[in-house]
């Protein structure tokens, strides 16, 4: 998601997601986003963020790209210390196990999220780490 926008738009927009049971905020920038919960790997809390998603058969797709920053975000280091997540997609709550793909999995993978949101090969020129594609599957 853009680096451009004001402090504070993800908790906004996560605020306003929850609220209305997805209906504002499921979709933005014409692309449809979920919320996912993670655990904090340092504070035990629960952190929530707005990311765009995909499908792949009945798993859902999300990507660590942080803009291209040279880091992984805190979302994806989270999930890595834990995987048990919270997902909401709409009015759906569920919990789920997320994973990185493999790099097997990931080119078709990578191609989905892409057609979706075309900035991610953008993203992934702008740094030298491999951006990793998540795999939720629900638990």
């Amino acid at each position: 998601m853009s680096t451009a926008r004001p402090p504070g738009w993800q908790q906004a927009h996560a605020r306003r997601y929850i609220e209305s049971d997805g209906r504002d905020g499921h979709i933005w920038e014409g692309v449809t986003t979920l919320l996912l919960t993670t655990t904090g790997r340092r504070t035990g809390q629960p952190r929530t963020t707005p990311l765009i998603y995909g499908r792949a058969g009945d798993r859902y797709l999300i990507v660590a790209s942080r803009g291209g920053a040279p880091a992984h975000p805190s979302w994806y280091e989270n999930l890595v210390a834990q995987p048990i997540v919270q997902v909401q997609v709409m009015a759906d709550r569920f919990k789920a196990r997320a994973r990185t793909a493999t790099a097997a999995e990931k080119a078709a993978l990578w191609k989905t999220m892409t057609a979706i949101w075309p900035p991610y090969d953008e993203y992934q020129q702008r740094t030298a780490r491999e951006i990793p594609v998540v795999i939720l599957e629900r638990i």
